[in-house]
């Protein structure tokens, strides 16, 4: 993580934000208007890279809800959320929590990374997106979904655009062209001019959809 995003309340936050605000506000006539009504609110990290990997696979195709009560009794389990932690849970305690067969298998291969040091977890920082997109996506469970919001949660990276992400098709829709349905190439081209803050324009845009900000 690098040494100019701030910590504040425990959480982490992106030092270019307000700059982001600015610039997209100038550029594009939605984030003019949409902005200014969320105020200081901004995209926060938690700063633990497995745990935000671990909440993200758990998460999977279940509603944000659901994904939090989850979450929230497979947290109790271990003494810490830790990849050696999660190696010594009892498969049918993870599926007593509420993982499926499929997840559990995920969550002890993502373990299993972490431990044996094959995502390079210290080079993060210096890696470009693919590069480290194409590092999580050989961890079973992970997509490309699943990566960007990684690069956006926990690395916030400025620049991601999520395309996979019905949120933000389902938000350029509304937001750009009165609710008609939109492709990917659509959603490319509205944010042509979001660069180089596709992440800021998008946390607006579910925002939104949904005032209240998701966390991973």
């Amino acid at each position: 993580m690098a040494a100019s995003e701030l910590m504040v309340s425990n959480v982490l936050t992106p030092p270019y934000w307000a700059d982001a605000c600015k610039h997209l506000m100038k550029k594009d006539r939605v984030m003019k208007r949409l902005i200014p009504q969320f105020g200081k609110a901004c995209l926060q990290s938690r700063g633990d890279a497995f745990a935000t990997l671990a909440r993200s696979v758990i998460g999977q195709q279940i509603s944000v809800k659901a994904a939090q009560t989850v979450w929230d009794r497979f947290a109790t389990l271990p003494a810490q959320i830790t990849p050696e932690q999660i190696l010594k849970l009892r498969i049918d305690d993870m599926r007593a929590a509420g993982l499926s067969v499929r997840k559990v298998e995920y969550i002890v291969d993502l373990a299993l990374h972490f431990d044996s040091g094959l995502v390079h977890v210290d080079a993060w920082t210096d890696m470009d997106d693919e590069a480290i997109i194409a590092e999580l996506i050989a961890i079973r469970g992970i997509g490309r979904w699943t990566a960007e919001m990684f690069l956006i949660f926990h690395l916030m990276r400025p620049n991601v655009l999520p395309l996979d992400d019905v949120g933000l098709i389902n938000g350029i829709s509304k937001c750009y062209f009165s609710g008609d349905v939109v492709s990917r190439s659509d959603a490319r081209e509205v944010a042509l001019a979001w660069a180089p803050y596709r992440t800021v324009a998008t946390w607006y845009i579910w925002r939104s959809l949904d005032p209240l900000p998701v966390a991973y």
